[in-house]
Protein backbone atom coordinates (compact mmCIF):
# COMPACT_ATOMS: atom_id res chain seq x y z
CA UNK A 1 0.00 0.00 0.00
CA UNK A 2 1.23 3.97 -0.58
CA UNK A 3 1.21 6.58 2.43
CA UNK A 4 -1.14 6.24 3.83
CA UNK A 5 -0.02 2.63 5.32
CA UNK A 6 -3.55 1.59 5.63
CA UNK A 7 -6.34 0.12 3.22
CA UNK A 8 -8.31 2.85 1.55
CA UNK A 9 -11.61 0.75 0.85
CA UNK A 10 -12.47 -2.40 2.68
CA UNK A 11 -14.79 -4.19 1.19
CA UNK A 12 -16.11 -7.44 2.54
CA UNK A 13 -18.75 -10.48 1.90
CA UNK A 14 -20.86 -10.86 5.31
CA UNK A 15 -22.14 -14.35 5.83
CA UNK A 16 -19.44 -16.97 6.29
CA UNK A 17 -16.69 -14.34 6.27
CA UNK A 18 -17.54 -11.14 8.73
CA UNK A 19 -20.71 -12.66 9.96
CA UNK A 20 -20.35 -15.48 12.29
CA UNK A 21 -21.59 -19.32 11.82
CA UNK A 22 -24.81 -18.16 14.33
CA UNK A 23 -25.83 -15.36 12.76
CA UNK A 24 -24.21 -12.65 14.94
CA UNK A 25 -21.28 -10.14 14.70
CA UNK A 26 -19.23 -9.95 17.18
CA UNK A 27 -18.11 -7.54 19.05
CA UNK A 28 -14.62 -7.33 18.54
CA UNK A 29 -15.42 -7.43 14.45
CA UNK A 30 -17.80 -4.36 15.54
CA UNK A 31 -14.56 -2.80 17.32
CA UNK A 32 -12.40 -3.20 14.53
CA UNK A 33 -14.85 -1.88 11.83
CA UNK A 34 -15.49 1.17 13.99
CA UNK A 35 -11.47 1.51 14.02
CA UNK A 36 -10.70 1.49 10.53
CA UNK A 37 -13.60 3.92 9.81
CA UNK A 38 -12.15 6.49 12.76
CA UNK A 39 -8.35 6.05 10.91
CA UNK A 40 -10.13 7.49 7.53
CA UNK A 41 -10.97 4.11 5.79
CA UNK A 42 -14.27 3.67 3.74
CA UNK A 43 -15.99 -0.09 4.54
CA UNK A 44 -18.43 -1.49 2.53
CA UNK A 45 -20.67 -5.07 2.86
CA UNK A 46 -20.67 -6.74 -0.33
CA UNK A 47 -22.84 -9.34 0.07
CA UNK A 48 -25.53 -11.75 -2.01
CA UNK A 49 -28.41 -10.96 1.08
CA UNK A 50 -31.48 -8.83 -0.33
CA UNK A 51 -32.30 -5.51 0.88
CA UNK A 52 -33.86 -6.10 3.92
CA UNK A 53 -31.02 -8.59 5.49
CA UNK A 54 -28.73 -5.12 5.86
CA UNK A 55 -30.92 -3.28 8.11
CA UNK A 56 -30.13 -4.86 11.42
CA UNK A 57 -26.36 -4.53 10.43
CA UNK A 58 -26.60 -0.64 9.48
CA UNK A 59 -24.41 0.28 12.35
CA UNK A 60 -21.68 -1.18 10.06
CA UNK A 61 -22.26 1.83 7.68
CA UNK A 62 -20.44 4.41 7.01
CA UNK A 63 -20.67 7.98 6.60
CA UNK A 64 -21.14 6.70 2.96
CA UNK A 65 -24.13 4.66 4.15
CA UNK A 66 -24.92 2.12 1.57
CA UNK A 67 -24.17 -1.23 0.83
CA UNK A 68 -23.39 -3.49 -2.39
CA UNK A 69 -25.81 -6.20 -2.09
CA UNK A 70 -27.72 -9.14 -4.09
CA UNK A 71 -24.09 -10.13 -5.68
CA UNK A 72 -23.84 -6.46 -7.13
CA UNK A 73 -27.12 -5.81 -8.48
CA UNK A 74 -28.22 -3.40 -6.12
CA UNK A 75 -26.14 -0.49 -4.55
CA UNK A 76 -28.73 0.21 -1.64
CA UNK A 77 -29.00 2.70 0.58
CA UNK A 78 -29.42 0.90 4.35
CA UNK A 79 -30.08 3.91 6.32
CA UNK A 80 -33.02 5.34 3.78
CA UNK A 81 -33.67 1.89 2.48
CA UNK A 82 -33.81 2.97 -0.62
CA UNK A 83 -31.95 1.58 -3.73
CA UNK A 84 -30.00 3.70 -4.90
CA UNK A 85 -28.90 1.97 -8.61
CA UNK A 86 -29.97 -1.67 -10.37
CA UNK A 87 -28.89 -4.05 -13.05
CA UNK A 88 -31.95 -6.02 -13.07
CA UNK A 89 -32.74 -9.37 -15.45
CA UNK A 90 -34.63 -7.89 -18.31
CA UNK A 91 -38.12 -9.94 -17.41
CA UNK A 92 -38.09 -12.15 -21.25
CA UNK A 93 -34.85 -13.06 -20.81
CA UNK A 94 -35.29 -14.34 -17.10
CA UNK A 95 -38.07 -16.53 -18.76
CA UNK A 96 -36.29 -17.73 -21.51
CA UNK A 97 -33.73 -18.96 -18.94
CA UNK A 98 -35.49 -20.20 -16.05
CA UNK A 99 -37.73 -22.33 -18.61
CA UNK A 100 -34.56 -23.47 -20.43
CA UNK A 101 -32.97 -24.77 -16.44
CA UNK A 102 -35.68 -26.35 -16.10
CA UNK A 103 -36.16 -28.48 -19.09
CA UNK A 104 -32.69 -29.52 -18.57
CA UNK A 105 -32.84 -30.16 -14.54
CA UNK A 106 -36.64 -30.90 -13.81
CA UNK A 107 -36.56 -30.82 -10.33
CA UNK A 108 -35.35 -27.62 -9.60
CA UNK A 109 -37.65 -24.54 -8.08
CA UNK A 110 -37.40 -21.03 -8.55
CA UNK A 111 -37.41 -17.84 -6.51
CA UNK A 112 -36.63 -14.04 -7.46
CA UNK A 113 -35.39 -11.33 -5.29
CA UNK A 114 -36.52 -8.05 -6.84
CA UNK A 115 -35.22 -4.39 -5.19
CA UNK A 116 -38.53 -4.40 -3.24
CA UNK A 117 -40.21 -7.71 -2.99
CA UNK A 118 -39.83 -11.22 -2.82
CA UNK A 119 -41.03 -14.00 -4.61
CA UNK A 120 -41.48 -17.90 -4.84
CA UNK A 121 -42.76 -20.69 -6.62
CA UNK A 122 -45.52 -22.47 -4.06
CA UNK A 123 -43.48 -25.85 -3.77
CA UNK A 124 -40.06 -23.50 -3.80
CA UNK A 125 -38.25 -25.13 -0.55
CA UNK A 126 -37.10 -21.57 1.56
CA UNK A 127 -34.54 -22.00 4.51
CA UNK A 128 -35.73 -18.64 6.00
CA UNK A 129 -38.75 -16.71 7.15
CA UNK A 130 -40.61 -15.05 4.29
CA UNK A 131 -41.78 -11.49 4.15
CA UNK A 132 -45.14 -10.89 4.63
CA UNK A 133 -45.52 -9.64 1.43
CA UNK A 134 -44.02 -12.73 -0.37
CA UNK A 135 -45.72 -13.18 -4.21
CA UNK A 136 -46.32 -17.01 -4.13
CA UNK A 137 -46.75 -17.76 -7.80
CA UNK A 138 -45.48 -19.52 -10.79
CA UNK A 139 -41.86 -18.67 -12.52
CA UNK A 140 -43.99 -16.75 -15.79
CA UNK A 141 -45.25 -14.16 -13.05
CA UNK A 142 -42.38 -13.62 -10.64
CA UNK A 143 -40.10 -13.54 -13.56
CA UNK A 144 -43.18 -10.64 -15.07
CA UNK A 145 -41.29 -7.81 -13.72
CA UNK A 146 -37.14 -7.12 -13.39
CA UNK A 147 -35.52 -9.08 -10.73
CA UNK A 148 -31.87 -8.39 -8.75
CA UNK A 149 -31.60 -12.05 -8.37
CA UNK A 150 -33.12 -15.63 -9.99
CA UNK A 151 -32.86 -18.31 -7.22
CA UNK A 152 -32.61 -21.66 -8.43
CA UNK A 153 -32.72 -24.59 -5.93
CA UNK A 154 -32.58 -28.19 -6.03
CA UNK A 155 -33.64 -30.13 -3.13
CA UNK A 156 -30.50 -32.51 -3.37
CA UNK A 157 -27.43 -31.37 -5.43
CA UNK A 158 -24.93 -29.78 -3.45
CA UNK A 159 -24.18 -26.25 -4.60
CA UNK A 160 -21.00 -26.68 -6.61
CA UNK A 161 -23.15 -29.56 -8.71
CA UNK A 162 -26.37 -27.22 -9.15
CA UNK A 163 -23.91 -24.74 -10.69
CA UNK A 164 -21.68 -27.05 -13.42
CA UNK A 165 -25.63 -27.86 -14.69
CA UNK A 166 -26.84 -24.52 -14.43
CA UNK A 167 -23.68 -22.55 -16.26
CA UNK A 168 -23.70 -24.36 -19.37
CA UNK A 169 -27.18 -24.00 -19.89
CA UNK A 170 -27.47 -20.24 -19.51
CA UNK A 171 -24.53 -19.90 -21.43
CA UNK A 172 -23.68 -15.97 -21.92
CA UNK A 173 -27.25 -14.84 -21.14
CA UNK A 174 -26.92 -13.96 -17.50
CA UNK A 175 -23.98 -14.71 -14.86
CA UNK A 176 -24.47 -17.92 -12.28
CA UNK A 177 -22.88 -18.17 -9.40
CA UNK A 178 -23.30 -19.28 -5.89
CA UNK A 179 -22.81 -17.68 -2.34
CA UNK A 180 -22.42 -21.42 -0.68
CA UNK A 181 -26.15 -22.10 0.23
CA UNK A 182 -27.39 -25.82 -0.05
CA UNK A 183 -28.07 -26.58 -3.23
CA UNK A 184 -28.90 -22.99 -4.57
CA UNK A 185 -27.29 -21.06 -7.28
CA UNK A 186 -28.40 -17.29 -8.07
CA UNK A 187 -28.94 -15.85 -11.11
CA UNK A 188 -28.01 -12.23 -12.38
CA UNK A 189 -28.02 -9.80 -15.43
CA UNK A 190 -25.14 -10.11 -17.37
CA UNK A 191 -21.91 -8.46 -16.30
CA UNK A 192 -23.37 -8.12 -12.60
CA UNK A 193 -21.09 -9.01 -9.91
CA UNK A 194 -19.94 -7.77 -6.44
CA UNK A 195 -16.42 -6.53 -8.13
CA UNK A 196 -18.66 -4.71 -11.07
CA UNK A 197 -20.75 -2.71 -8.35
CA UNK A 198 -17.66 -2.44 -6.06
CA UNK A 199 -15.34 -1.16 -8.72
CA UNK A 200 -18.57 1.63 -9.67
CA UNK A 201 -18.57 2.60 -5.90
CA UNK A 202 -14.74 3.01 -5.61
CA UNK A 203 -14.25 5.25 -8.31
CA UNK A 204 -16.55 7.72 -6.71
CA UNK A 205 -14.84 7.66 -3.61
CA UNK A 206 -11.28 8.38 -5.44
CA UNK A 207 -9.98 4.93 -4.43
CA UNK A 208 -8.32 2.09 -6.90
CA UNK A 209 -8.02 -1.13 -7.02
CA UNK A 210 -4.44 -1.01 -5.82
CA UNK A 211 -5.82 0.43 -2.32
CA UNK A 212 -8.70 -1.76 -1.92
CA UNK A 213 -8.55 -4.99 0.30
CA UNK A 214 -11.01 -7.36 0.10
CA UNK A 215 -12.72 -10.76 2.02
CA UNK A 216 -14.43 -13.62 1.13
CA UNK A 217 -15.76 -17.16 1.22
CA UNK A 218 -17.74 -18.51 -1.69
CA UNK A 219 -17.53 -18.77 -5.78
CA UNK A 220 -19.74 -15.30 -5.63
CA UNK A 221 -16.85 -13.47 -4.09
CA UNK A 222 -14.24 -14.52 -6.78
CA UNK A 223 -14.54 -11.16 -8.85
CA UNK A 224 -14.76 -9.31 -5.95
CA UNK A 225 -11.15 -11.12 -4.92
CA UNK A 226 -9.49 -10.72 -8.28
CA UNK A 227 -10.22 -7.23 -8.69
CA UNK A 228 -9.00 -6.27 -5.26
CA UNK A 229 -4.89 -4.91 -4.75
CA UNK A 230 -4.98 -7.31 -2.03
CA UNK A 231 -7.53 -10.53 -1.45
CA UNK A 232 -8.41 -12.01 1.64
CA UNK A 233 -9.97 -16.03 2.01
CA UNK A 234 -11.07 -16.90 5.29
CA UNK A 235 -9.87 -20.28 6.69
CA UNK A 236 -13.45 -21.64 6.05
CA UNK A 237 -13.84 -20.33 2.44
CA UNK A 238 -14.60 -22.75 -0.47
CA UNK A 239 -11.41 -24.21 -1.78
CA UNK A 240 -11.61 -22.01 -4.95
CA UNK A 241 -11.30 -18.91 -2.83
CA UNK A 242 -8.50 -20.47 -1.05
CA UNK A 243 -6.54 -21.12 -4.39
CA UNK A 244 -7.30 -17.34 -5.37
CA UNK A 245 -6.88 -15.30 -2.47
CA UNK A 246 -3.63 -13.50 -1.73
CA UNK A 247 -3.42 -14.02 2.08
CA UNK A 248 -5.66 -15.97 4.32
CA UNK A 249 -7.64 -15.11 7.44
CA UNK A 250 -8.35 -17.04 9.86
CA UNK A 251 -11.56 -18.47 10.17
CA UNK A 252 -15.32 -16.57 10.19
CA UNK A 253 -15.94 -18.11 13.33
CA UNK A 254 -12.31 -17.03 14.69
CA UNK A 255 -13.09 -12.97 13.61
CA UNK A 256 -11.49 -13.69 10.61
CA UNK A 257 -11.65 -10.18 8.72
CA UNK A 258 -11.35 -8.39 12.59
CA UNK A 259 -8.07 -10.03 13.10
CA UNK A 260 -6.61 -8.72 9.61
CA UNK A 261 -7.82 -4.79 10.34
CA UNK A 262 -6.22 -5.21 13.97
CA UNK A 263 -2.75 -4.93 12.00
CA UNK A 264 -4.01 -2.22 10.33
CA UNK A 265 -5.72 -0.31 12.63
CA UNK A 266 -5.71 0.39 16.76
CA UNK A 267 -9.38 -0.97 18.03
CA UNK A 268 -11.19 1.75 19.38
CA UNK A 269 -11.73 1.51 23.25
Amino acid sequence: MSAPQYPRLIATDLDGTLVRSDGTVSERTRAAVLAAQAAGSVFVMVTARPPRWLHDLSYLVGGHGVAIVANGAILYDVLRRKAIRTRLIDPTVALEVAHAIRAAIPDVQFAIERPDRYGQEPVYLNRWPKPDDTLIADVEVLVAEPAAKLLVRHPSLHSDDLLALVNPVVGQRVTASHSGGHGLVEISATGVSKAAMLADFAATQGISAAETIAFGDSVNDLPMLAWAGTSYGVANAHPEVLALVDRIAPANDEDGVAAVLEGFFQPLK
